[in-house]
């Protein structure tokens, strides 16, 4: 368990997370957005649809944390969502104000939340328990993580201009 410091240093960063996505997504030009790597199964496109997804079920997921302790929460399979939510055909613009009005939202939400509630646990369907540590730990590096994964699929783009 994180100190009050450390945790509210973390919650900083997961604050930030449009911010860092937008500048980051800044760097790919959006005629590249539709590539599709053969090593990487989705483009930049895609992921940017996938990280508003992910965030919706992140809000979800910190209420039931909170309000509800001890309650399950239900994973759900990214590809098939990809595939079957035609996330190649969504608008990215509205999928990141999605995600800035979701994550902002949470965001404000958790910075005041009493260190009591930070105790509190779900039971995550293929995860098990699930702390609200362990839920800001994979939300705050989410963001990062995926732009980590479209820097590749860029630089693999770059490549194949030459």
């Amino acid at each position: 368990m994180p100190s009050s410091e450390e945790r509210a240093r973390i919650i900083e960063i997961f604050g930030n997370a449009y911010a860092e996505l937008v500048h980051g997504i800044a760097a790919f030009p959006r005629e590249m957005w539709d590539y599709r790597a053969d090593f990487d199964p989705w483009t930049i496109q895609e992921i940017i649809v996938h990280i508003a997804d992910s965030e919706s079920n992140s809000f979800v997921r910190c209420r039931r944390l909170i309000a509800e302790p001890g309650s399950a929460v239900m994973a759900y399979n990214e590809e098939v969502w990809a595939k079957e939510l035609n996330y190649a055909k969504q608008d990215a613009d509205d999928a990141l104000q999605l995600f800035r009005w979701l994550r902002g939202n949470t965001y404000n939400l958790i910075k005041t939340l009493p260190a009591s509630t930070w105790a509190n646990t779900v039971q995550h369907s293929e995860n098990g328990i699930m702390s609200m540590d362990d839920w800001l730990d994979i939300y705050t590096a989410h963001v990062s993580d995926h732009l980590a994964q479209m820097k590749r699929i860029h630089e693999d783009w770059l490549k194949k201009q030459l």
